[in-house]
């Protein structure tokens, strides 16, 4: 009986902080990430004749890359624990 009214009582919580917090926090950190790749592909494009700034760029967008690949990562994670626990 008790274990039932955890639940309940957990359920709408997970679901607040997910819409409220983690949601809002996602898109934030997934334009972040999505303006660093465009930022090194402007700043590869731009020194198209320096090799070392050319190299600075691929760097900005392998780290875009990586970081938009974790994030839609974890919001796939995220998603997939919200449905087993039913909390959509």
């Amino acid at each position: 009986m008790l274990v039932s009214r955890v639940y309940a009582t957990t359920i709408p919580v997970l679901k607040n902080i997910k819409e409220q917090v983690i949601n809002p926090l996602m898109v934030l950190l997934f334009a972040a990430a999505v303006s660093y790749f465009f930022y090194g592909v402007w700043e590869m494009v731009k020194n198209a004749d320096n090799d070392v700034a050319r190299a600075k760029g691929r760097q900005h967008i392998m780290y875009g890359t990586i970081g938009l690949f974790i994030m839609v990562s974890v919001y796939g994670i995220l998603n997939v624990i919200c449905r087993t626990i039913e909390c959509n």
